[in-house]
């Protein structure tokens, strides 16, 4: 006869319980626990008058934040569901549950605490021996913004609807004013369709306004890059080859976009191979030397690396160590970022297409017309770095680039599952983009202390 376990879920329990015998002592929930509790209260936005109904310790949120990150939970109303399902948070909260809305507004308050958090974990990582900045590797990835591609507006069209919208909310405003007269049960409803093109006619002219300040700082940009071209032409005594620069346009491109739901966000893809998407350029700059733990972070909506190196390299921070060299990879290649990383006296090693594009082959798949060859007459600065990478201690140097920060960018996305931001404006995803950074390297130096 079949012998099972008795088990009855009406059962009371005879003795008040224990959460802690419910945890190992080894688990990941009590080394955050611990790193979260050394930074100082100061660092956290709450109620200092003590006013109003108790809220949660600043301790326990950013606690609570950090966990369900390392696990894959992002949703504030997620996070609640979790206070109930998952027994370490149910641990951190000290079977307590708060709504979906002090999560996400302790979230969105708190950007000091959780950039504290971010520096706490990398000196804990010191402390331990198992950090020692000196090369970084920097590299961007492209996150979905929370907004979508069909919500972009042409720079032409909004100009036509523009017009449009005015000429239907004069009309509506019309009707309104004769159903008003005949007391028609029409006017009920008119009110609602005009407030609702009035908040489109907003959204559009907002969206107008945004590309054309794009456009002016476009302008300024390309207007000064002519001007210091035509200077240093007229200061040869020589009579100069090749064309004169075009002198840029302040025309507005009528195919530029801006999009009704986050006007910072961009359409972009991740190489030539993949889709369009809505999104942000997530950067880091990850510790080469054999952690693996992410050293700096920032967001931009610009598609591409190019104006990206100094600004990532200067996001770590002094606290963590000095950078030593930067490895990047060919979309990094600017020479004034370049120089200006390099004048802060860190060696810079980055691809000018070394190697993949250039060697040949034995069994050669890509059309012979598709295999780039070495320019002639390249840049200066691009024949110095080649000559740098072809020495055999950088080439050594150069190999750790891909498998240190890539490898990073594929934890978050496929094992903690982080593939799109969910709060809006570049201020609003630089945050989230540090909050995720901050619970990997949580789970990373965790991993590195256990092993």
């Amino acid at each position: 006869m079949e012998r099972f376990k008795v088990l009855d879920r009406n059962q009371q329990l005879l003795l008040p319980y224990d959460l802690r015998e419910w945890i190992p002592e080894d688990d990941f929930v009590n080394f955050v626990i611990e790193a979260v509790e050394s930074i100082d209260v100061s660092h956290f936005s709450y109620n200092r008058r003590g006013t109003g109904s108790a809220g949660y310790h600043p301790h326990t949120m950013l606690t609570l934040l950090i966990f369900c990150y390392a696990n894959g939970v992002f949703s504030s109303r997620r996070i609640e569901t979790a206070s109930y399902r998952d027994i370490a948070v149910r641990y951190i909260l000290c079977n307590s549950h708060p709504d979906h809305s002090t999560i996400a507004a302790f979230r969105k308050n708190n950007v000091e605490a959780i950039s504290e958090a971010f520096l706490t974990v990398l000196e804990l990582a010191k402390e331990l021996k198992l950090l020692k900045v000196g090369t970084i590797s920097v590299d961007g990835t492209k996150i979905k913004a929370s907004a979508g591609k069909h919500r972009n507006v042409r720079y032409d069209r909004a100009l036509e609807l523009e017009v449009q919208l005015k000429i239907d909310i004069k009309e509506l405003m019309d009707k309104a004013e004769q159903a008003d007269s005949n007391e028609s049960d029409h006017s009920k409803s008119l009110p609602e369709e005009i407030a609702r093109r009035e908040k489109l006619a907003e959204k559009i002219t907002t969206a107008k306004k945004n590309i054309e300040v794009r456009n002016q700082k476009r302008f300024d940009k390309e207007k000064a890059d002519y001007d210091a071209k035509i200077k240093e032409q007229e200061s040869k005594e020589e009579t100069p080859r090749g064309r004169k620069p075009k002198e840029p346009s302040a025309k507005v491109n009528p195919k530029l976009c801006d999009n009704l739901t986050d006007s910072n966000s961009r359409v972009m893809k991740h190489n030539k191979q993949s889709e369009l998407i809505q999104g942000y350029n997530a950067q880091a700059a990850v510790d080469a030397d054999g952690t693996m733990l992410v050293l700096g972070t920032y967001v931009t909506n610009e598609c591409n690396d190019k104006e990206q190196l100094f600004a990532i390299t200067s996001s770590v921070n002094e606290r963590t160590g000095k950078v030593s060299t930067v490895l990047g990879d060919a979309g990094y290649g600017a020479k004034e970022q370049v120089k200006a990383v390099q004048e802060q006296g860190i060696d810079v090693l980055v691809s000018v297409h070394l190697g993949a594009f250039e060697e040949k082959r034995h069994y050669d798949f890509r059309p012979q017309k598709n295999s780039k060859k070495v320019k002639k007459n390249e840049k200066p600065w691009v024949t110095n770095m080649r000559e740098q990478l072809i020495q055999p201690k950088n080439k050594e140097k150069y190999r750790l680039r891909q498998q240190t920060v890539e490898p990073v960018f594929g934890i978050i996305k496929q094992a903690l599952g982080f593939r799109q931001f969910l709060t809006r404006g570049l201020e609003n995803v630089n945050n989230e983009w540090n909050l995720v950074t901050t619970a990997y390297n949580f789970k990373r130096l965790f991993t590195l202390k256990m092993a």
